[in-house]
């Protein structure tokens, strides 16, 4: 069980990490486009795809009009509607073709990653950083970083990132009931009856 304490050890330091690291400007930035918004699209794959998922069933709940890009019902996106794409590495494919097709129709495209300068970053109209893991373990030059005392971290791949933008995202949803003025129980009308 050291491994697992350490590991969640390791992530709730870097989701702090994090949060002294969270733009107010970018976060802002999202959160008023989502105010403004005439639909919301969220797209995101693998893992991120679930943290996308997540996001839109909350601002569901808060009333607004949310579409999971890849799901059977999943209307055209339109110029007034936002597209927010979820990519650490900001280079996954799929991502970056959806962003492209977003973009062409004149909505505007805001991306959730690691990496500003990606290819996804340079599509965006706007970003939000949030850090992810930072060393590569197979990168060169490990065994100095071991001897400096740069230890890998025990969250395997994108779980970093993962982790810290569901935070990031269910904290958002905190903002944006207060700015909204909705309670919990607005939240609870919408929530699903037949599971």
């Amino acid at each position: 069980m050291r491994v697992l304490k350490e590991a969640m050890e390791n992530i709730v330091d870097h989701v702090s990490y994090v949060r002294g690291q969270l733009s107010d400007q970018q976060i802002n930035k999202l959160i008023v486009s989502l105010e403004q918004a005439k639909k919301v699209y969220i797209y995101g794959a693998g893992r991120s795809g679930l943290v996308a998922k997540a996001f839109a069933m909350r601002l569901m709940h808060l009333g607004i009009t949310v579409h999971v890009v890849g799901e059977i019902t999943t209307p055209a996106i339109e110029a007034e509607d936002i597209f927010i794409t979820i990519s650490g590495s900001g280079e996954t494919t799929s991502v970056i073709n959806s962003s492209k097709i977003a973009k062409n129709v004149g909505a505007q495209v805001i991306s959730i990653t690691s990496y500003p300068d990606s290819t996804l970053g340079k599509l965006s109209d706007e970003i939000v950083l949030v850090p992810g893991r930072v060393i590569d373990p197979g990168s060169k030059d490990f065994h100095i970083r071991q001897i400096k005392g740069e230890h890998y971290t025990l969250a395997p791949m994108g779980t970093l990132f993962e982790v810290s933008v569901l935070i990031i995202l269910d904290a958002l949803i905190s903002e944006l009931m207060t700015r909204l003025k909705k309670s919990e129980s607005d939240l609870k009308k919408r929530h699903a009856t037949i599971e």
